[in-house]
């Protein structure tokens, strides 16, 4: 709506937006500019002492930088930067570097980091320009898929590095392990992605390792394994988290042989509920789900027990699914209750792959083995910035400590 001599008009819709996004930019001028003359005039009075043997100032003001114009969510907005000139002589001379507009700066970080993005989330290359346009405007030089492939090499070496860094130090008292198969274009064998996952002594999640294996084989989770104790992992976690069918487990004893094993239940829920008809598979899965939620082992074992005695006979492969894993399904009881929701399944992993697989099927694949790669470390260390820390984390101490705990609680205060 516009005011015409004490009259309102109605403009389109598409001329309304245009002239609000005029209004949004003229004020983002002002701010800016206004932003940058403080910081300019804050680095003059903090050098107003500095003056030649006649008492002149020799840090000034110069007039102003050519103007430039600056790519941002609300599309370019031009800027005019003061200059500041130091008189002074040779080595004595500072330059002055606006932190809010850095040298060669064109595009807002918010905008750098759109493109990394899009591509991340699952828009394909050929479908940039028009989601760059309808984001940040038709009128913006320098953005468009040839940026995503010239950041793709900058993040296959970011991951090279992340994959070589010295682990020395390090210590995770809890670690969950997992893979996901993709299917990989110029790959012959379906490729599956290894991710091991650890907690700090802090409670803060951190992403271990994110290597290709073939399927998830012993070898290949072993040579894993190893890798992170040549750089330095020498510390065993207390707990390991992973899949029953792993092979994980076979090289979890190799390289940490001191760290328990706990199954995940989520995967065990549905291995069992796989093995029974689909019409009792609501009722198995309430019944399953009172063993993991018992709020002691001896509880937990009598919900297993029942589970048994209620499915053996008829489904004696449901049954034997459940009972082969019996004492590793129930390693949580050994450990704080407060960290019980975070050791029964490898949900740290699953969740984020979620967003993995949602790239994936966007895209109809992945390109390369690197990019593969490449892809799944940038999505997790997108995502691990929501990782939240650990509940419980003043009882870390005590687990690395050896403290014993029966049925979630430290063992002197279960005797009491």
């Amino acid at each position: 709506m516009n005011e015409v001599n004490g009259s309102t008009i109605a403009l389109p819709e598409s001329e309304s937006q245009d002239v609000l996004t005029g209004i949004l930019r003229r004020g983002a001028r002002k701010l800016l500019a206004d932003a940058i003359e403080t910081e300019v005039t804050e680095w003059i009075d903090a050098h107003a002492t500095v003056r030649d043997a006649a008492g002149r100032r020799q840090v000034v003001r110069n007039g102003h930088l050519p103007a430039r114009s600056i790519t941002t969510g609300l599309g370019p907005v031009e800027v005019r930067q003061p200059r500041v000139h130091d008189r002074r002589p040779g080595a004595d001379v500072e330059r002055f570097s606006s932190k809010i507009l850095p040298p060669y700066l064109r595009k807002a970080k918010s905008v750098e980091e759109l493109i990394p993005w899009l591509y991340l989330k699952g828009i394909s290359t050929g479908d940039f320009q028009e989601a760059l346009t309808a984001l940040v405007g038709p009128d913006c030089p320098g953005l468009s898929a040839t940026t995503v492939t010239r950041l793709k090499s900058v993040w296959e070496a970011e991951y090279e590095a992340w994959n070589k860094r010295d682990l020395v130090g390090k210590q995770y008292v809890y670690v969950w392990a997992d893979g996901v198969h993709f299917n990989v274009r110029l790959e012959d064998d379906r490729t599956c992605i290894l991710v091991l996952m650890g907690a700090t002594a802090e409670g803060t999640k951190e992403l271990i390792a994110v290597v290709d294996g073939y399927r998830e084989s012993e070898q290949s989770w072993t040579t894993l394994l190893l890798d992170v104790k040549a750089r330095g992992l020498s510390i065993e976690p207390k707990l390991a988290v992973g899949d029953g069918a792993l092979g994980f487990w076979k090289a979890l004893a190799k390289a940490f042989p001191t760290t328990r094993e706990q199954r995940c239940t989520v995967h065990k829920t549905a291995n069992v509920l796989d093995k029974l008809p689909k019409r009792l598979q609501p009722q198995a899965k309430a019944k399953l789900n009172d063993i993991w939620q018992a709020d002691t082992r001896a509880h937990a074992g009598e919900a297993f027990d029942l589970f048994l005695a209620t499915y053996e006979a008829k489904y004696p492969q449901a049954a034997e699914c459940l009972r082969k894993d019996r004492d590793v399904l129930l390693a949580y009881y050994d450990f704080p209750a407060e960290h019980w929701i975070h050791l029964r399944t490898t949900n740290p992993i699953e969740s984020t792959f979620a967003t993995v697989r949602l790239r994936h099927r966007r895209t109809k694949g992945n390109g390369s083995r690197p990019a593969c790669l490449t892809m799944v470390f940038k999505l997790m260390e997108s995502a691990a910035k929501h990782w939240r820390l650990l509940n419980g984390t003043k009882l870390i101490p005590d687990v690395i400590a050896g403290v014993v705990f029966n049925d979630g609680l430290k063992a002197q205060v279960a005797a009491a």
